[in-house]
This record gives structure tokens, sequence and C-alpha cells, in this order.
């Protein structure tokens, strides 16, 4: 009884400070995956002719400065983007205009609602200056996270070189250390596999869906691209609402419900292709997790900490279950949240 208290106390000691404590921690996290992500990617540059060659100090340097120039792009492509879809809105409000009027007519309707007398019952009834400060808050809060994220990423790349010495130290001798070291070698290895190959797949998404809106018309096809990517990682609910936004646009900016069909049916097949056919062939089993497992670390995190939270939800739980997979004593435990019991 003494030992339940105590651990349902710990619990939510520890759950307090998760919450408490997420402006911290999201950006630490979120650097800690991306070192994962841009350390594999610096050893895979080895199988390059030139850059193979450089001494692995220059490979990390060298993808860290693109990590820094590609976060900085990404700032500047959603301010931009912003600032565009503020000065199109007009446009947007008349193509409305003219589909509500249509789909009207179509049903018969004598008295014809117009974008006007929608906008009075609805947008007309929202105090809309009221949420400038929030998004501008929101927005300054997005760049401060990004240049956390960017600021611990490089402190934990410069750590890497000099954390082998600092075990093998800590834990009194070579033999020691050096399990110590296989074991996080091996753990490393998988984490780092993982993420690296889930940004890949992430990356050739985004790539895929910028080509069709591309061809499509679709304006501002970099920035949803861009979302699709990101969103992709918050499996389930991320690839329908990556699917959305663009939807939603092209139905604004053409006016006609058959080009938003041909939109949805096209950026739906390239998730299709992905998720059912590219992504499993190339997770192979380093992606074995149970969908409850899944749905109930989208739940938690989501809870705790919002939309940053769903998307480290499933790294941060497939790291977990590769690092409990690694050490003999926690091995069931990883068997059991997996999805085919193969760790």
């Amino acid at each position: 009884m003494r030992n339940a208290t105590y651990g349902t106390a710990l619990t939510l000691m520890i759950g307090w400070l998760v919450w408490i404590g997420k402006p911290v921690l999201i950006p630490v996290i979120a650097a800690a995956i991306s070192v994962y992500v841009l350390s594999t990617a610096a050893e895979s540059m080895q199988a390059l002719p030139v850059v193979g060659r450089l001494p692995a100090w220059a490979r990390r340097t060298l993808i860290l400065i693109a990590f820094v120039f590609a976060v900085v792009l990404l700032f500047i492509l959603v301010i931009n983007n912003l600032a565009q879809v503020a000065a199109i809105l007009p446009r947007y409000e008349n193509n409305l205009e003219i589909l509500v009027t249509r789909g009207a007519s179509l049903l018969g309707i004598e008295n014809e609602p117009t974008w006007e007398n929608l906008r009075r019952v609805t947008l007309d009834q929202m105090d809309i200056r009221s949420w400038i400060a929030p998004a501008l808050l929101s927005l300054r809060g997005f760049g401060a996270t990004l240049f956390l994220v960017v600021l611990y990423a490089s402190f934990f790349m410069a750590e890497r070189g000099m954390m082998t010495q600092k075990l093998l130290i800590a834990l009194g001798g070579e033999e020691a250390g050096g399990r110590a070291l296989s074991l996080l070698s091996r753990i490393n290895d998988r984490i780092g596999q993982y993420l690296f190959v889930k940004t890949v797949v992430n990356l050739i998404l985004g790539s895929v869906s910028f080509v069709i809106m591309l061809l499509l018309g679709i304006e501002f096809a970099l920035f949803w691209a861009v979302l699709i990517a990101f969103l992709n990682y918050i499996p389930y609910i991320g690839s329908l609402v990556g699917v959305i936004f663009p939807v939603l646009l092209s139905l604004a900016q053409f006016g006609t419900l058959w080009m938003a069909g041909v939109v949805l049916l096209s950026l739906s097949a390239a998730q299709i292709f992905v998720g059912a056919v590219l992504e499993p062939r190339m997770m192979g089993r380093a992606f074995n997790l149970s969908p409850l497992v899944v749905l109930l670390a989208l739940a938690f995190w989501s809870t705790l900490w919002g939309l940053p939270g769903a998307l480290l939800a499933v790294p941060m739980t497939a790291s977990l279950i590769l690092v409990l997979a690694e050490i003999k004593t926690t091995r069931p435990i990883a068997v059991l949240l997996s999805a085919s019991g193969k760790v």
C-alpha cells in the first residue's frame, strides 16, 4: 500500500513538472531529436565522394550550418506567407461569394445568400482585432522556440565528441565504461536511424505534395508542403489536417468544388502512397509501435503540450521503446508496447 501511494505521488509530481516545464522541455527535446537526425545525416555523408573524406567534426559542422540555414528559411517562409495571405484575402472573399451564390442557385433558393450576408452573421460578429495581439505573441514565441532549438542543438553537437571520455571517467574504468558505451551506441544508432528515416520520408512527402500543388496552381505551395511534411510526424491525424488546409485554400482561390476535389484526391493519393508503401519499406523494424500506444501517446502529450506535444509524441515514444528494447530488464515492456512483439 505504501509503495502504491509513493508511486502515485511520484507519478503526479513528474506529470506536474512536465506540464509546468513545457517552455523549457519542448526546445530541449526538439533539439535532442534534431541532433539524432543531424548526427545520422553527418554519418551518411561518408558515402559522398568529396565530403565523405572530411573528418567527423567537419561533417557535423557542415550539417549544423545547413540546419541553422533551414530553420532561418522556415521562419522567413512563415512570416512572408502570413503577409501575403493578409494581402490576398479580398480576392478570396470574392471567390467565396461567387461559390456561395452559385450553390444557392443550384439549390433553388430564392433569396440567394451573398458573402456580405454570411459575413454579417459570422465574421462581423467576431472581434478580429482582438486576435492580432495573441497571434503576434504566438509568432514571437515560435521564433524564440526555433532559436532555442538551434542553440541547444549546437551545444549538444559540440558535447557529443567529449561524451565518450566523460562516461569512461564517470563509470570508473575501461571495462565498465566500454559496456555502457556499447549499449549507448546501439541505442543511439537505432534512435538516430529511425528519426533520420522518418525525416527523409516526411521530406519526400513534402516534395511530392509541393510538385502536385505547383502543377495545380495552388498559391503558397511551398508553405503548405512544409506544413504537410511537419504534420506527418503526427500519425493518422497529421495526414488528414495536412491535406485539409490546401483543399480549403483551393476552394477559396478558385471558387469551384471540382478543383477542390482534384486537390483532395491528388494530395490524398500522395499521402496513401507514402504512408502505405514507402514508409513501411524504409522504416523496417525501426517503427514498430502498437496503434493503441500511438493514440495514447498522442492523447497524453497533446493534452500536456498542445501541437508541439503532438509533433513530438511519436518520436519520443518510439525512442523510449528502442531504449527499453536494448536493456535486458526492460525488454518485456518494449515487447508489450510494440505492434508485433518484435523489437
